[in-house]
This record gives C-alpha cells, sequence and structure tokens, in this order.
C-alpha cells in the first residue's frame, strides 16, 4: 500500500493537479497589470518623429470592484479544496484495490497449492486402483477414471495460473512496476480489526463544490457595482512648462439584466450543488452498510466452511478411502469424495481472500 501511494501513476498526476490548483489563490487575488503607454503629438507639416513637441508617458491601472478579488481568490481555494478531495478519493480507491488485488491473488495461490497438492492424493488414488485391478479385485475402469482425473486436475492448474500471473501484473500496474516484474506468494491473512471510519472525501468535495457555488453568487452580486481605473499622465513639452494629470475612470454597469440572470444562475447551481450533497451523504451510507454486510457474509461464510463443511469434506472422503480399500465401496464414489474434498478445500481458501477483499471495500466506503 505504501508503495502504491508513493508511485501510482494516477496518484502522482492527481497530486500534480492538486498541487497545481493550490496556486490559483494567489494568482487570482493579485490586481491586474497596470499599463504603460506613450504617445507624442506635433504638428503635421514639420513633424520630426520621434523627437516631438509633446510627449505623454501615461500610466493606468484597473481597479475591481471591493471585495471582488477576495472572492474570486476564494472560489480557487475552493477548486483546489474539491481537487484535493478528489485526489484523497482517489488515494482511497487504490488502497481498495491494492488490498483487493492482494488477496484475489491470496486465494488463487493458495487454491493453486491445494490443486497442485491434490495431484499426490491422486496419484496414490491411481496406485491403488492399480494394484487392485492386478490383484483381479477391480477392473481396468478405475485405473482409467483416475487418470482421466489427474489430466481435468492439470487444467484447472492452467487455468489458476492464468488467473495468477493476471493478477500479478495488475498488482505490479497499480504499484507503477513493468508487468513481468516477480511477485512472491501473499501470506498475509486479513485484517479483523479494520482501522476507523473517517468523513468520506466525496463529502468533502461536494461541500467544497458548494460553498463555491455560494461564492460565486456573491461575486455575480459584485458585479453591480462598477470597476475602477486610476491613471497618471506626465506631459513633456518642448518650448512650454510639463504638465502631470490624474485621471479616474469607472465600468458602467447599464446591462442590469444580464447581471440578474448571472445571480439566478449561481442560485440554481447552489440549490443543484445542494441536492448533489445530499445524494452523495445517502450514497455514502448506502455504500458503508452494503459493505458492512457483505463482510459481515464473508466472515460467517469462512467459518462455516472451517467448522462444518472441510471436516464434513474430509470425513466423507475418509471414510470413502477406507470403504474402497476393503473392497466395499466403488471407485466413482471414492472420486466424488475426493472432488468433494479438493472443492471444499478451494472454497475455504477462496472465502479467506474474499473476507479480505470485503474488509478493504468496508473500509473504502467507511
Amino acid at each position: 500500500v505504501a508503495t502504491a501511494l508513493r508511485d501510482n501513476a494516477q496518484l502522482k498526476a492527481m497530486q500534480a493537479r492538486a498541487e497545481a490548483m493550490r496556486e490559483r489563490p494567489a494568482q487570482v487575488r493579485t490586481l491586474p497589470n497596470p499599463m504603460f503607454r506613450y504617445g507624442g503629438m506635433d504638428m503635421t507639416e514639420r513633424g520630426n518623429w520621434p523627437n516631438t513637441d509633446e510627449k505623454r508617458f501615461m500610466l493606468e491601472q484597473e481597479i475591481p470592484a471591493p471585495g471582488k478579488l477576495a472572492l474570486k481568490s476564494r472560489i480557487a481555494g475552493q477548486d483546489a479544496e474539491a481537487m484535493q478531495r478528489e485526489f484523497e478519493a482517489l488515494q482511497r480507491e487504490t488502497v481498495m484495490m491494492v488490498k483487493e488485488t492482494y488477496f484475489d491473488l491470496f486465494g488463487v495461490q493458495h487454491a493453486r497449492a491445494i490443486t497442485s497438492a491434490e495431484q499426490d492424493v491422486l496419484k496414490r488414488m491411481t496406485q491403488v486402483a492399480e494394484t487392485m485391478y492386478v490383484a483381479g479385485e477391480r477392473s481396468q475402469q478405475d485405473v482409467l477414471k483416475a487418470q482421466a482425473e489427474a489430466t481435468m486436475l492439470q487444467q484447472k492448474l492452467l487455468e489458476l495460473e492464468q488467473q495468477e500471473n493476471v493478477l500479478k501484473a495488475k498488482f505490479n500496474l497499480l504499484l507503477n512496476r513493468a508487468p513481468d516484474t516477480p511477485v512472491g506468494i501473499a501470506t498475509t491473512l486479513p485484517a479483523t480489526v479494520l482501522r476507523a471510519a473517517t468523513t468520506r472525501p466525496e463529502i468533502r468535495k461536494a461541500e467544497a463544490e458548494l460553498r463555491r457555488s455560494e461564492l460565486e453568487r456573491d461575486l455575480m452580486r459584485k458585479e453591480f457595482w462598477p470597476d475602477y481605473r486610476l491613471g497618471i499622465e506626465y506631459r513633456s513639452f518642448r518650448h512650454e512648462d510639463d504638465m502631470l494629470m490624474f485621471t479616474v475612470g469607472f465600468d458602467l454597469p447599464l446591462w442590469q439584466p444580464k447581471y440578474r440572470a448571472g445571480v439566478r444562475e449561481a442560485e440554481k447551481m447552489i440549490a443543484a450543488r445542494q441536492a448533489s450533497l445530499a445524494a452523495v451523504k445517502q450514497q455514502v451510507a448506502f455504500d458503508a452498510k452494503d459493505a458492512s454486510y457483505k463482510f459481515q457474509t464473508a466472515q460467517r461464510t469462512l467459518e462455516l466452511y472451517r467448522q462444518s463443511l472441510l471436516p464434513q469434506a474430509e470425513a466423507r472422503f475418509t471414510s470413502s478411502d477406507a470403504a474402497y480399500r476393503t473392497g466395499k465401496g466403488d471407485f466413482m464414489d471414492l472420486l466424488e469424495s475426493q472432488r468433494f474434498l479438493l472443492n471444499a478445500r478451494i472454497m475455504t481458501a477462496m472465502a479467506e481472500a474474499q473476507v479480505g477483499i470485503q474488509a478493504a471495500r468496508l473500509e473504502r466506503a467507511q
């Protein structure tokens, strides 16, 4: 998990975007660049540009209405907040995917080990069938059935190997490593104690977006007020005294319907954000309940397999094996009990993996 949080390519990209967004408030709360202009004037019939009789040096600064820059800065801050929460949500998603993939790999690797071990069991069963066939106590069909079962087991091993290789490649992708990077055997059992629940980043993102819409409405209300322009002009004359002039200007916000429409738009966006926040909270509550139920079901299923199904399968196989060796049972019953025991062991291994997977999803949902 630590490696994924540090090296995952998607996380790196999202983190860079979040850091970039944090630089925007400082940009928008600064005044626009002042405008410098130079001009010259001379008589048309004897113009001697650029050495004119009159030179003008003008400097003008635009000043938005009071409060506009502060609101723009706060809006940019909420954008950065929303991006940060999106980054945190991706972090939690990545952690969940790493754990899911790990425990999925845990189950497949253990199922493969169990299936490999079962080959020895089938080999012993085949030897018993061959011995009893040579002694004339059993037919050749028992030997052929055992050999066919061993072939089917080999096919299952190939399928499990394919699943393991795919999961290893996915695991390496999450860790930003080459797909063929070696991955060892997963041995860590699922945790039974989960970390404490925290506020989901999705809720915080929706809250930031709501605050942004509220600030947008406040900014639109400021549009009814004019922006100002302050300037200073210095005039230099060749044959007269120089002059200094100050200028003051402001916009005329005459098109009131446009600004009122902007305010109404912002208010509608606030209503939409409020509804989105409520929907996110409901979805988060549902996700937590759903994940909790599935985690509890996975735990109970594993407990059922360990305490009931597996002992029953082992007892059935032991009984069938003894009955076949003494001539009181047929080979198909022994073969069926062997299959049932193998499936029970694989189901138990997969149930262990499912507990880890559901625990990861529950952590993500809280």
